[in-house]
Formats: structure tokens, C-alpha cells, sequence
């Protein structure tokens, strides 16, 4: 399996996974210059990809529908404009050839938002972010996969510290927000095992994070926790970095 990061952030979000015969784009929250780029970088057409997949509403993550307006969509809700979007449900498993697919519920500012996890028959991806928390159900599905893509949104007082309005500081560090540095280290403490090969961590805040704070949190974490992290590849995504990870 092999996933390319596009995207990742506050300003639009795009990640792509491959397997041997199957192509699919998780959101498409970018514009449709930096995705013809961005798939001419990678070696791949947009409209020749198999499935869309799109985890919530908001402009970052779906700013964009009529770049995939006749495409395969698969969405937890109806997306307007669309000639093919087949409505999925959480923690039910549907397929795109050769990729199964579980959408899992999240917590988020959203009618409904979801992460997923795709397994291509030999290994599995997990691509969770968008939200406030994870559940202890979720935890227990996501555990022990081989790739996690994982929200890192921001770091407390950092967000404290910004100048966004009090209600906007609030909803973020909610049950309904975003996950902290802290709050994915933790997560990633009850879910990676010895088959974990590479934690990408997604959607930093540009105001409220760095690269180097969300990494160094969550490693600090993993080590007070002893957790054997150094064969595991970690990385912090840029907002309009490509970032190319798995196996052949």
C-alpha cells in the first residue's frame, strides 16, 4: 500500500492511497490547480481514481465538489452536484476492489463526521482526524495498523495564546474540536504495536502548533509510556507538503 499526504491543515486537506489495482482520494478540500499538480507529481490522473472518499463538510475538506462531480463518492451524507455518491454508514464495511473500507464515527462540529480505515489485504491505513476525541470504541478499531495518518491539531496554550476569539479557543479544545499534540500521543500510546511502520501527524494548526512541537510532544509521550517508537517513521505534514509514505 502506498498513500501520498497532498494536503493537510486549515486551508484544505487531500490524501491519496494506492494498492496494487486500486486508487482512491480521501477529501477534496484544495483547488483543482494544486490537485492536477499535485497527482502530475505523484504519476497519477485524478479521473482515472476509483472512489473519492470524504470524511465531513467543512470547505477544507470538500471546498472543491465539482472537481469530483463524476467520480465515485462515497460520503456518510448527501454531497449536491454529484452523479455518483453512494451514501456509506459507519462501522459497516464496504469495498472499492480491492480496498475494504470502515468508516468510524468522530466528534466533531459536524452533522457527522468519520475517519476510516482501509486494509488492502496485507496491510491497513488509518486516517483519523477532525475531531474532539476518540472513544474507546474506536481506539479498540483502529489498534495495530500499519500506517496512521492522525490529527495533531494544536498544542494548549499555544491556542490559548492566539488571538482567535474566546468561542473559536473553546470549540477546538471541546469534545466537538480538534485533537491536541497531547491528546493524539495518547491515542497513539493504546493503538500502535510492532507492526506500526509510519505515523504521519495531520492537520496542524498554523497558528496554534509547529512540526517540531507536535513531534516532539507525541514522541515524549510514547517514550514516558515505553513505548519502543525508533523503528516507526514519524513525520509532521506541511499544509502543501506531498508527503509519500508506505511500501511498494
Amino acid at each position: 500500500m502506498k498513500y501520498y499526504v497532498l494536503a493537510s491543515g486549515s486551508k484544505g486537506n487531500c490524501t491519496v492511497v494506492k494498492s496494487k489495482n486500486t486508487s482512491i482520494m480521501i477529501d477534496c478540500g484544495i483547488t483543482q490547480k494544486y490537485l492536477k499538480q499535485s497527482f502530475e507529481r505523484i504519476g497519477l490522473q485524478y479521473e482515472d481514481l476509483d472512489g473519492v472518499l470524504i470524511t465531513h463538510s467543512h470547505g477544507d475538506h470538500l471546498n472543491n465538489s465539482k472537481i469530483i462531480k463524476d467520480l465515485n463518492v462515497y460520503s456518510p451524507f448527501e454531497i449536491v452536484g454529484l452523479n455518483k455518491n453512494h451514501l456509506i454508514r459507519p462501522i459497516e464495511l464496504f469495498t472499492i476492489k480491492d480496498l475494504e473500507i470502515l468508516a468510524i464515527p468522530l466528534s466533531h462540529d459536524t452533522d457527522i463526521t468519520v475517519g476510516y480505515v482501509i486494509y488492502d489485504g496485507q496491510e491497513t491505513l488509518v486516517l483519523v482526524t477532525d475531531t474532539g476525541y476518540l472513544s474507546d470504541r474506536n481506539i479498540k478499531i483502529i489498534r495495530n495498523a500499519n500506517y496512521y495518518i492522525i490529527e495533531s491539531n494544536h498544542d494548549p496554550e499555544m491556542l490559548l495564546n492566539t488571538t482567535r476569539p474566546k468561542g473559536i479557543k473553546n470549540r477546538i479544545l471541546s469534545d466537538y474540536g480538534h485533537l491536541s499534540n497531547e491528546d493524539c500521543g495518547y491515542a497513539l500510546v493504546e493503538c500502535i504495536n510492532e507492526d506500526t511502520k509510519e505515523i504521519v501527524l495531520a492537520h496542524l494548526s498554523e497558528e496554534a502548533n509547529t512540526r517540531e512541537l507536535a513531534y516532539n510532544t507525541v514522541t515524549d509521550i510514547l517514550e514516558k509510556k515505553g513505548i519502543d517508537y525508533q523503528n516507526i517513521k514519524i513525520t509532521a505534514a506541511g499544509q502543501f507538503e506531498i508527503y509519500e509514505g508506505g511500501s511498494e
